[in-house]
């Protein structure tokens, strides 16, 4: 039987630059690559986890009620650790760090183009 194997998921990002510098300075990630010149598409990945992003002019706008939907989620062993590194790093919150009713631990931060990315993992 064929098996999934991962998901790379693509963000538009307004300012490809700014994006990198956010995803590996505040979040931990690392460049993969970067293509075009100049360039419009990256990948940037931490651990087992990948990001494209690619250059838009123009974000996606959001519906009447739609500005929490997620962009991606982000499952880790220990998400309260990732939530104590990016308090040290500074990194803006969009939820702070809580036990969800079906008992996820869970917390959301913002690109700098609006991309909602959840954290989440396991009740320890």
């Amino acid at each position: 039987m064929t098996r999934f194997i991962g998901a790379e998921p693509q963000l538009g990002v307004c300012d490809l630059k700014a994006a990198i510098t956010f995803y590996t300075r505040s979040l931990g990630f690392h460049l993969a690559f970067e293509y075009g010149e100049p360039p419009f598409y990256a990948q940037v990945f931490r651990d087992g986890a990948r990001l494209n992003l690619r250059h838009v002019d123009a974000l996606m706008s959001h519906g009447e009620g739609e500005d929490e939907l997620l962009s991606v989620t982000f499952t880790v062993d220990d998400v309260a650790a990732v939530n104590a590194e990016y308090v040290e790093a500074g990194v803006v919150f969009a939820q702070a760090l809580r036990t969800e009713p079906w008992g996820a631990r869970t917390f959301m931060v913002r690109d700098p183009d609006g991309n909602l990315l959840l954290f989440a993992g396991a009740a320890g």
